[in-house]
């Protein structure tokens, strides 16, 4: 080797250190509703991290935890005016704004499994309309997931509907609690910290709360001993939304890979959390202290149809609530899901 070829070498090598790293096409900034290190928020990351993968390295997400930039139910807004690129998040967060976002982000009642609610977002008309509904606002719907349907605490045995009559129950204000006591439960508003407590002083006797490993990890399933699950009443969708001119600005076929990242990202979480659920259940079942419930299609097809009626309330305080209900309902009637 020569001399110039060595200096030719060296130069090259001196170059190629010294130029920047390639830039993405597109850099956006999300954030989550979960805090940083919580296993959600982990698993968010590692959706992120394989848009990248999946476009090359020509889209880039930085995923922020919860409360970074503004709080958790301001996101909305941020994302239209462009302080955020996007982000992950409880679609009911923003009823406020229109009840019709509380009604598809969590219709209590309405799934008995994650799938029926991704096939409703991605099949039966739900997606394109909660684009209808977020459009004016700024944003663009990209895809739905979920941590799955919560299981219920329970510290009573409960095997259908009837059985909820006059059980004092922990629910969240708004269409859960409602539900509940149309069902004929006692609901009692408390926030999610008084839970083990007041199971505990027997207070309450039952709790919606979360899902089953969750439940198990945080010993609630120890002094309420008959959970209910597969869970029947709770299961929110988490929506992941961005920018709508961003989203607009972006070619077809990036576009493409987001969406069906988040779909197949939606599996994932959800088997993810299903097996966490399973491992939980066989622990818990082979401890020999508590007795799992689970209700016949029957008794979660009599909860929905109570559901419904409330549902319907829901759907008068908008046209875009309307429109939900009226989109919801055609669906789980096609499903043979109600009557």
């Amino acid at each position: 080797m020569t001399n110039m070829t060595r200096g030719l070498l060296a130069a090259t090598a001196a170059i190629a250190l010294a130029a920047p790293a390639f830039a993405a096409d597109y850099t956006f900034r999300f954030q989550s509703s979960d805090p940083a290190g919580n296993p959600n928020f982990v698993l968010h990351q590692s959706w992120a991290e394989e848009v990248t993968e999946l476009t090359d390295g020509r889209v880039e997400i930085e995923l922020l935890p919860v409360e970074s930039i503004v709080a958790h139910n301001e996101t909305q807004d941020a994302v239209a005016t462009g302080i955020l690129d996007g982000h992950i998040t409880d679609l009911s967060y923003f009823s406020g704004k229109d009840p019709a976002f509380g009604l598809m982000g969590n219709p209590v009642g309405a799934w008995s499994d994650p799938e029926q609610m991704l096939d409703f977002i991605e099949n039966g008309g739900g997606g394109e309309l909660l684009n209808e509904i977020m459009n004016p606002y700024g944003l663009h719907f990209v895809g739905a997931i979920t941590p799955g349907l919560e299981a219920l605490v329970s510290a009573v045995p409960m095997d259908g509907v009837d059985d909820l009559k006059g059980v004092k129950i922990r629910a969240p204000e708004g269409l859960v609690q409602n539900v509940f006591a149309a069902a004929g439960a006692s609901p009692v508003n408390l926030p999610g910290s008084e839970v083990f407590t007041s199971l505990d002083k027997k207070v309450i006797e039952a709790a919606d709360y979360t899902v089953f490993s969750t439940n198990q990890a945080q010993g609630l399933n120890d002094i309420a001993p008959h959970p209910v699950y597969p869970g029947f009443h709770s299961m929110p969708l988490v929506e992941i939304s961005m920018n709508k001119a961003k989203w607009d600005a972006m070619p077809a076929d990036l576009q493409d890979i987001l969406t069906q990242s988040v779909q197949d990202y939606a599996r994932r979480l959800i088997q993810s959390l299903a097996e966490a659920d399973e491992a939980a259940v066989a622990e818990a079942e082979a401890s020999g202290e508590i007795t799992i419930h689970d209700w016949s299609d029957e008794e979660r097809a009599k909860f929905r149809g109570i559901a419904q009626g409330e549902w319907e309330k829901v759907a008068s305080q908008s046209p875009a609530a309307q429109r939900v209900y009226d989109t919801l309902t055609t669906y789980l009637n096609d499903k043979g899901l109600i009557q």
